[in-house]
């Protein structure tokens, strides 16, 4: 795979309309943030006007410590969209977004289990994205593959990619 380029860095490349006046940095809080947010709340936050007003609205709606409560490091791994084993389930909404598919495990050593599903395509530059259903890059997919996070406690314990959607 030539470069992985996952939902947070998806709309830090293809940013359109209001969205493409924020700086580089608030882009990337509000694409880790967005899927907390619902749609009044990012209506709200990109009719403001100055980069001082929209951090005081992500503080004012408690939203602004999800993602600066991590260090610089995890915060760039999140845009990057780097998961790895040992994330907490919240990062790995803030990377990938909400998961295709999730489900209730159960007979693993945990007091909660859950599998998160989520499904790639690849275009043919070797751009990998998150799948988003009703997305008008399904068309330029010539490949895809899925991966399953296995969450025991809040925690990613195993990644295993599958080849083939599911």
């Amino acid at each position: 795979m030539r470069r992985v380029l996952l939902l947070t860095s998806l709309f830090l490349v293809a940013a359109s309309g209001k969205e493409k006046r924020l700086s580089p940095a608030e882009q990337a809080h509000f694409y880790a943030l967005k899927p907390y947010m619902d749609d009044d709340q990012e209506r709200a936050f990109l009719k403001l006007k100055t980069e001082p007003e929209r951090d005081a609205y992500l503080k004012d709606a408690g939203l602004w410590d999800r993602f600066y409560q991590y260090d610089e490091r995890t915060r760039d791994l999140i845009v990057a969209g780097e998961v790895a084993i040992g994330w907490h389930e919240d990062q790995v909404i803030m990377a990938w977004g909400p998961p295709y598919q999730k489900r209730r495990m159960t007979s693993r050593p945990a007091t909660r289990s859950e599998v998160y599903i989520y499904r790639f395509e690849v275009d043919k530059k070797g751009v990998v994205r998150v799948f988003q259903p009703d997305s008008k890059t399904a068309y330029k997919m010539v490949d895809r593959f899925q991966t399953e996070l296995y969450i025991d406690d809040g925690r990613v314990t195993e990644m295993l990619r599958k080849e083939q959607w599911e």
